[in-house]
């Protein structure tokens, strides 16, 4: 098993790691990792390995499926895939192998802009709902400017601009993001939350809930701050016609 630790705390800098698979030289499967890997519409990380006084850089992270077995130190790679979904590390060059012990560390500023963003984003999407029964139909997240899609026919900057400002008296009321994980059948059970997990893999069997109280409650595994003040401030860049019944929103944080 190798242990995603973001999924429990966003705000892991730094931590120490086993190297339990190689590919290809440079593709990296570490024990346990705190970088997060490209999905969900939020970007991977980037950061640094060290061993051996030599540094790497971590240049993109994705999943695959897992092929060592979960023992401590034990590769065997004639095993077929598991179901059991990994971050592979591509790194600037080669170096590692199976065994090796590693120093990781998170590029910060990266990560903390886009925790940013994706708790602004969930704060978008909340008041969207709420205020023209619109639902996001797809986001991509940013460093310098992230974007939302919704199912609205038409909406005028105007508009837009207030409910962006609803979205930042929102964000200043200083609320604790909760994270928690849900057995999948009660978690379906809850309104608003049945589109998003209903197209997850039947394979997980746990979903990890994000709840901003009074305002969004949904499935996801990206990384938010810890308190909606952390966010700053909401701006509106510009809004596009994408098709019908399909208008996108960018928005940066400042």
């Amino acid at each position: 098993m190798s242990e995603a630790l973001y999924l429990k705390d966003s705000y892991i800098k730094e931590w120490e790691a086993v190297v339990k698979e190689v590919n290809q030289d440079k593709y990296i499967v570490l024990d346990k990792t705190a970088f997060y890997p490209s999905g969900g519409g939020q970007p991977h990380d980037t950061g640094t390995m060290e061993a051996n006084g030599t540094v790497y850089n971590v240049i993109y992270v994705t999943k695959i499926q897992a092929k060592f077995d979960s023992r401590p130190g034990f590769i065997d790679s004639s095993r077929q895939p598991t179901n059991e979904s990994v971050s592979s590390h591509e790194l600037n060059k080669p170096g590692f192998k199976p065994g090796d012990k590693v120093k990781c560390s998170v590029d910060w500023e990266r990560r903390y802009k886009l925790m940013r963003m994706h708790t602004a984003a969930h704060i978008i999407d909340a008041v969207l709902y709420r205020e023209a029964g619109a639902l996001c139909t797809g986001n991509q997240l940013g460093v310098d400017k992230s974007r939302i899609d919704f199912s609205l026919e038409s909406i005028d900057k105007e508009k837009m601009q207030e409910y962006i400002a609803l979205a930042n008296n929102l964000a200043k009321k200083n609320i604790n993001v909760k994270i928690y994980f849900m057995k999948r059948e009660e978690a379906l059970k809850i309104p608003g939350v049945v589109k998003l997990a209903s197209v997850m893999p039947p394979e997980i069997e746990e979903l990890r809930i994000v709840e901003i109280p009074g305002v969004d409650l949904q499935a996801d595994g990206g990384t938010q701050v810890k308190n909606t003040s952390e966010i700053g401030e909401i701006r509106l860049l510009s809004m596009e016609n994408k098709g019908k019944s399909n208008r996108r929103v960018y928005y940066t944080v400042e």
